[in-house]
């Protein structure tokens, strides 16, 4: 009798190994061979399909992320599992979170922060949850940083565009741009880069900011390239799994941290990272849910949990905050 196929949650078992940590080492140790023929990022990105490719041969990955097609969220999800995967577009980030819980996916993409807008309020709230539930399984086992560029696209001339419609961050990330250039246009947010699209391909004066993908989609003239107002925006990604991925050397990990609300408190909390020589590279406030005076804190440190100073910092942030909770260790992806 033939046997009956993985569940997701066997699936994520099995693969989250070599989905979170052996690609980006092999990817790693093929860029640092690198003959000098492509540039790094090319070979780099080939890699990665090839080795999402062959995974999914193996057994097909289910992954969720924020919908719909086409945006950046799928952009990612699919440089980081390879256009093979079952990739399953749902309605919200809570959702994405909800689908990795219930084993619906073996995994799920998130933004967490952008370089030119910060962070990403509704990850943020998501990982508090997160933190709330000591039943929960899910955890950070990956990264991914998207370069995101923008471009103006319509179905008419420029010089017809009266109305720009984009999702509030990416209108955000281009202000500059659009106000040099299109000064008398109004501009207006929609619910994803996907939905502007859409509006501009029906709407006779409308133009939407996205990906260049969308106008291919959409049957759209790309009017300006770029006009992102920083050259460097990037979008990082968390990846979302149920095993905890194991250390490579080159780690981060996600902490989520509560501490007194009270003078001092947080430079306390500070100082163990200093004491512990342990590097943060990121941290964001987020006020407590239920209008609770106080703040939890989101904090990303170089090294895994298990490496002997994170260790020992986590140890003894244990005696100066009212609670620390570990979202995931996972590897630090450059380049």
């Amino acid at each position: 009798m033939e046997s009956a196929p993985p569940t997701p949650a066997e699936l994520a078992r099995s693969l989250t190994a070599w989905a979170a940590t052996a690609d980006e080492a092999a990817v790693a140790a093929l860029v640092a061979q690198n003959p000098g023929r492509l540039p790094d990022d090319v070979l780099r990105s080939i890699g990665r399909e090839l080795l999402a490719a062959e995974r999914n041969r193996r057994a097909p990955v289910r992954v969720a992320y924020l919908g719909p097609e086409h945006s950046f969220t799928h952009w990612a999800a699919a440089l980081r599992f390879g256009e093979t995967a079952d990739l399953c577009p749902v309605a919200s980030i809570g959702a994405t979170f909800d689908a990795v819980a219930r084993g619906e996916t073996a995994f799920g993409l998130v933004p967490v922060e952008n370089s030119t807008d910060g962070r990403v309020v509704d990850t943020l709230a998501a990982f508090a949850r997160l933190a709330a539930d000591e039943s929960s399984a899910v955890v950070i086992c990956g990264e991914v940083p998207l370069p995101i560029h923008h471009h103006l696209m319509s179905a008419g001339p420029r010089s017809a565009v009266r109305r720009v419609y984009s999702k509030p961050q990416a209108l955000s990330q281009c202000r500059g741009w659009l106000a040099e250039n299109l000064p008398g246009a109004e501009i207006l947010p929609e619910s994803s880069t996907a939905a502007a699209a859409a509006r501009a391909k029906s709407e006779p004066g409308a133009a939407a900011v996205g990906g260049e993908r969308l106008a291919a989609e959409h049957g759209l003239t790309i009017l300006a390239s770029q006009i992102e107002d920083n050259p460097r925006n990037v979008t990082r990604f968390a990846v979302l799994g149920t095993e905890p991925a194991e250390p490579t050397g080159d780690d981060r990990t996600a902490l989520l941290l509560r501490i007194p609300h009270e003078p001092g408190s947080l430079a306390d909390a500070l100082a163990v990272f200093a004491r512990h020589e342990v590097n943060l590279s990121l941290i964001e406030s987020f006020p407590l849910p239920g209008g609770e005076p106080g703040y939890l804190f989101f904090l990303d440190c170089d090294g895994h949990a298990v490496d002997p100073p994170v260790a020992a910092c986590l140890r003894s942030l244990g005696r100066v905050a009212k609670s620390v909770s570990v979202l995931g260790s996972y590897p630090r992806v450059r380049g």
